[in-house]
């Protein structure tokens, strides 16, 4: 096959491949409203917003968190040092405290699908769900959520929600008008209006998989989940964040497109948890100077610096020192840009990836691999179990690379930990990559929930890789 003729077939297997999981995963999806077009340049300067946030401010909510969290009380002013401890001392008598959060939400259909922020969420015991007109909030189910996006889907039981409507947001261009709606500070539904100041925001450090639609509509601490909509009151983002030195709006904020956060959704509500495309590969960018030393035209690509062994890269035969240039015949700029183009291919399908070796192009056919996050990276247990506040993620390429991993070490690593929880005191640390339980090897967070389970109340035995160092913690 030549050259030219590449991108287009690609281009048309893909649209195929879409048709075709759009046809089996329209039974099970949300019944979303989408407006595609794009927005016209030549319309009149509007006056006034007023009949668009009409339309479209139902359908945004307020969302409240519950969660109870309990930890060791310890000899702080209320205690009275001459009352008795009955079979416990003080600094061990358990507390429980209750810690409420706010954030928005954005109805999605009419049988009351809600997309928001993963961090909105998070670990909530509770998720409470107020709709504009005041009436009695709704208690709402958690139907999955994806830190690697901060998105997440909840549900509340509702006949004919007010759905807003979805716009394709790879058509937005920089310079649209942008209005954000929230409930900023928890004062009640806000709406600010900007412009989108720019598009493909990668590389903040915010989440692993980073696409983010900038813009200047003021954002502030509550606003998170909310929607962000153009002149036609689409939902083209999900509020997400802000860029401050002062913890207000400066500006810059931050939101999740819909074309990703719809993705993510899709896969949440069909299997509870998001499965992405899989190379095997740790890429890195490309510099001026790696350019020069690979014969390269120019810095974009990613280079690749290590191959997975038995990955779906190292099967078909790309090596350390290759320079992914294309994806299904779409260009690739940076080595960031290749992660977020194979995260949303669908695992077990077919890619076309074209790569420069000693500065001659070559195509290969990859079968993309999976990449799945958990249902739950924490172990649902009360706060007596030793497992308690300790947050896992199952291990991927860009981890490896960050925190310096080996790539035939397998297992779990330790996303985070409550200071005053018991795997906290027993030593484990963040970045700790759990890779054996009970003298058992595990490959990942399900592995290691299965082994602490089957455990029961036995003390877990953990083997632990710490850079470049391992050691042994026990969990009483």
């Amino acid at each position: 096959m030549s050259m030219k003729l590449q991108p287009s077939f690609a281009r048309l297997a893909a649209l195929l491949g879409a048709l075709w999981l759009f046809s089996t995963a329209s039974a099970q999806s949300p019944d979303l409203s989408v407006d595609a077009t794009p927005l016209s340049q030549s319309d009149r300067p509007v006056t006034s917003f007023a009949p668009v946030i009409r339309k479209v401010s139902p359908s945004v909510v307020n969302i409240y968190t519950n969660k109870i969290s309990r930890s060791a009380q310890g000899n702080g002013s209320f205690q009275n040092p001459n009352m008795p401890f009955f079979g416990m001392p003080p600094e061990r008598i358990p507390r429980q405290r209750l810690e409420r959060s706010l954030g928005s939400g954005v109805i999605v259909s009419r049988d009351g699908y809600i997309l928001t922020n993963h961090h909105v969420i998070e670990g909530a015991d509770q998720i409470l769900v107020a709709l504009q007109d005041n009436q009695t909030p709704f208690e709402a189910r958690l139907i999955g959520t994806d830190p690697q996006t901060d998105i997440a889907v909840v549900k509340i039981e509702i006949q004919d929600a007010p759905a807003i409507t979805l716009a394709d947001s790879d058509l937005v261009e920089v310079g649209d008008i942008a209005l954000a709606i929230g409930n900023p500070f928890g004062i009640g539904q806000t709406v600010t209006m900007g412009i989108v100041s720019a598009k493909g925001r990668r590389g903040m450090g915010i989440v692993d998989y980073e696409d983010f639609i900038q813009t200047d509509a003021s954002i502030n601490p509550g606003n998170s989940g909310g929607a962000l909509v153009d002149a036609k009151g689409r939902l083209i983002g999900i509020n997400q964040s802000i860029l401050s030195r002062t913890g207000g709006n400066q500006g810059v904020g931050f939101s999740v497109p819909i074309n990703l956060a719809k993705q993510v959704m899709a896969s949440l509500v069909a299997n509870g948890r998001v499965e992405r495309g899989h190379l095997g590969v740790v890429v890195q960018p490309v510099t001026a100077e790696l350019a020069e030393a690979f014969g390269l035209k120019d810095k974009n690509g990613a280079l690749v610096g290590e191959v997975a062994a038995g990955s779906p890269a190292d099967e078909t035969g790309l090596k350390p020192g290759d320079v992914i240039v294309e994806i299904n015949g779409k260009k690739v700029e940076d080595s960031a840009d290749l992660r977020l183009m194979v995260a949303q291919i669908t695992p077990g399908s077919e890619a076309e990836v074209l790569v420069v070796r000693n500065g001659q192009p070559r195509s290969f056919k990859i079968r993309v691999g999976s990449l799945s996050n958990p249902k739950n990276s924490r172990l649902t247990e009360g706060g007596d179990s030793p497992l308690a506040g300790l947050d896992l993620r199952d291990l991927d390429p860009n981890l490896r690379l960050r925190l310096g991993i080996p790539a035939n070490l397998p297992g779990a690593v330790v996303s985070g930990i409550e200071a005053d929880s018991t795997a906290a005191r027993a030593g484990l640390q963040p970045g700790d990559v759990i890779f054996e339980v009970n003298q058992r090897p595990i490959q990942g967070t399900g592995d290691f929930f299965e082994a602490a389970r089957s455990a029961a109340a036995d003390p877990l035995l953990i083997r632990v890789w710490r850079r470049g160092v391992v050691r042994y913690v026990v969990l009483e």
